[in-house]
Parts: C-alpha cells; sequence; structure tokens
C-alpha cells in the first residue's frame, strides 16, 4: 500500500473503526473529534481534535486531480475516496467559517437486495414497477433515507432477472455493478465525463434500455428524462422529497405557469410511479427500518394529473387496494403490527399521527 500523509492516516483510522461498527455516516469538523451516524443518532468519537490543517491536508492529498481548482476556487467539492481494504466512501468537503469540515458516507461494497435492506413486502410492489418498459421512476426522500441503497436493489433485481443495457449518470458513483444478465455502464462526472449536462446530452446516443440518473436536479434533466421515456427508455433518477405529493409538487416545480398545461401532458405520460421513504428505528434500537409510500402511476392517477386535481392523489394513496400503491400510514400501520416498530415510533415518523391512530383502532378510508 503506498504510504499516506499522517492527516490521511488520521482518518483512515476514524473511518475503519466507523466500517467496523456498522456507520453510515462520518462527519468531521475542524478542531473537533470525528462524529459518526449510527442508526441515525449522531455520536462523538473518542479521539483527539482533527484539527484543521489536517483536515485540509487530507482533502488536498485526496481529491481528484480534474477536481482541485474546484475546491481551491470554491472552497467546496463531492469526491469518492476508496481506502483499501475497508471501503469506498461518497465525500463532501466544505468551508464553515473559514474551516475545512468534511462529510463522508460508506458506501457498501455489496449492491444490496430487497432482503436485505428489510424491505419485505414492498419489494413486490417494487418489482412490479422495474419491470415497466420505459417511462420514469423516482425514487424520494430526505438526505439519509437510503433512496441510493433501495435504487441500487431495483438495479440489482433488473441485473439478476432481465437483459438490459443500463447507462448510469453519477456524481460520485455509490454502488459499483458487476454485470450479471445486464450490462452496465457507468459515467462518474469529472472522471468519465466533464459535466452532467454534457452526460445527460450524451445518453440517448448510448444505446441504453434503461438510464440512471443520480438525482433529478433541474428542468433540463427532467425533459431529457421526459425524451428517453417517449422514445422508450426506462429512466430511474433520486428526488428530495418527503412525500409523494412534495414529490409530484417539485416536479411541476421545474415548469414555469404559463406551460403548466404542457407539463401536466408530459408527467401524466412519462411518469411510471414514486418510491418515497423514511428511515424509522427498529423496535430492538440498533438499527432502522425503511418505510415506504409507494404510487404507481396507473389510468386513474394520470388521468388526475391531466386534469390538474394532485390533492386527489393522497386520498387515492390512502384507500387504494391495490398492494403497488399504499401510504406511508399504511406501511408503518403494517409495520407496527408486525412487531418491527414501535407505535411511539410510528406516529412520531406520521406524516399524518391522527390518521394512523384511526388505522390502529381499526378505522380505515374506504376505498
Amino acid at each position: 500500500m503506498p504510504s499516506v500523509s499522517p492527516a490521511t492516516e488520521i482518518i483512515n483510522d476514524l473511518l475503519k473503526l466507523a466500517v467496523d461498527s456498522g456507520v453510515s455516516d462520518i462527519i468531521i469538523k475542524s478542531n473537533k473529534p470525528g462524529y459518526v451516524r449510527l442508526a441515525g443518532k449522531l455520536k462523538p468519537v473518542d479521539m483527539d481534535p482533527i484539527t484543521c490543517p489536517e483536515a485540509q491536508a487530507f482533502v488536498d492529498e485526496n481529491v481528484p486531480k480534474v477536481f482541485k481548482k474546484r475546491w481551491d476556487d470554491e472552497g467546496q467539492v463531492d469526491f469518492a475516496y476508496a481506502f483499501e481494504g475497508i471501503g469506498r466512501f461518497r465525500v463532501n468537503a466544505f468551508h464553515q467559517r473559514g474551516l475545512v469540515s468534511i462529510v463522508m458516507r460508506h458506501i457498501k461494497s455489496t449492491v444490496p437486495n430487497f432482503e436485505q435492506l428489510g424491505l419485505g413486502q414492498t419489494a413486490d410492489a417494487l418489482i412490479k414497477m422495474v419491470q415497466a418498459k420505459d417511462g420514469i421512476l423516482l425514487v424520494c426522500g430526505a438526505t439519509g433515507s437510503g433512496k441510493s441503497s433501495t435504487m441500487a436493489a431495483m438495479m440489482n433485481w433488473v441485473n439478476q432477472n432481465q437483459d438490459k443495457h443500463i447507462v448510469t449518470i453519477e456524481d460520485p458513483i455509490e454502488y459499483t455493478f458487476q454485470d450479471d444478465k445486464s450490462l452496465f455502464q457507468q459515467r462518474e462526472i469529472g472522471l468519465d465525463v466533464p459535466s452532467f449536462d454534457l452526460a445527460i446530452k450524451a445518453v440517448l446516443r448510448q444505446n441504453p434500455d434503461i438510464i440512471l440518473i443520480g438525482e433529478m436536479r433541474d428542468r433540463e434533466t427532467f425533459e431529457t428524462a421526459i425524451s428517453a421515456a417517449e422514445t422508450g427508455h426506462l429512466v430511474f433518477s433520486t428526488m428530495h422529497a418527503a412525500t409523494v405529493a412534495q414529490s409530484l409538487t417539485r416536479l411541476f416545480e421545474f415548469f414555469p405557469a404559463e406551460e403548466m398545461d404542457q407539463a401536466r401532458r408530459a408527467i401524466s405520460g412519462s411518469l411510471r410511479g414514486f418510491v418515497c421513504q423514511k428511515l424509522i428505528p427498529t423496535i430492538e434500537g440498533n438499527s432502522r427500518q425503511p418505510v415506504n409510500e409507494i404510487l404507481t402511476a396507473d389510468a386513474t392517477v394520470k388521468n388526475l394529473i391531466l386534469e390538474g386535481q394532485n390533492e386527489k392523489i393522497q386520498g387515492l394513496l390512502e384507500s387504494s387496494s391495490d398492494s403497488a400503491t399504499f401510504s406511508f400510514n399504511k406501511d408503518i400501520y403494517r409495520l407496527i403490527k408486525a412487531g418491527r416498530i414501535s407505535k411511539t415510533d410510528g406516529l412520531k415518523y406520521s406524516p399524518n399521527p391522527q390518521q394512523l391512530e384511526m388505522n390502529l383502532k381499526g378505522i380505515f378510508i374506504k376505498s
């Protein structure tokens, strides 16, 4: 192994401790000890403070050369870091109050499957969705809600069951896929292609069956996704939105008010569904359980979107008898009854705790 600086060695020791403890995130603030997030809870590590020069030296030594100017000019940068024998990490380095901070997310080397993520009955809905021939599938949730892992599990199912050519556009690459029945081309922004815009413009010329876009970030990205869907491609992406209703609102925010009719036609025609996710502590308290809200865009949903009746979709989520369309409350109710999460945590994380209380008493909205 090549020699590393004392600063990188200190942080490598922190990363090894974190991975051995099952930690998801590592947070480094200059002149503080390292912090880790374990089962959603932030905890300090028993270690000497990491100084600003040490944090700066780690970034300077490990940021890829193509990103060095961005770090020097902008004071913030995203990149991937690999520590041999321990794993890969998604890194965001930035300045706060003139000091260097670093946040690192452990990227597990093995692509997860539905069972490993604890998705249980939700997997049936996800499998149904990934078998769509074309359209746009969005996996949504807050930062740290497990969106990337769930989308990776969906890709893993495709890889094991379908012969597809899959092109991914990521910043940076998170999970690395090994070709099985499908063939993967994984493009990392800054290393394989200079910019996200260039990668998006080129992807339709690369003969994909499936396109995975790391994040649906702007109108141009969404319009490319719509074009791909309309020409027979299936597009997967993530979006920062907490619920199906919020996710749908975010899509319409890409369009100005005078283009709403056009937006409704485009979205109703191309959308195949939303998967929204939260992580709730398990009843044992030593891990977190994915909880989902899923909307499969069937003819009824498409018609509601086309007619601008988005406000009716939440009622559909609550009352649907389709196993591939259900609300957060329905999934939380199922997990409480299965003994996976506590009633207290279920109510805490529910977007509508009063309705969940009614559900737990046996009162439901009729279909």
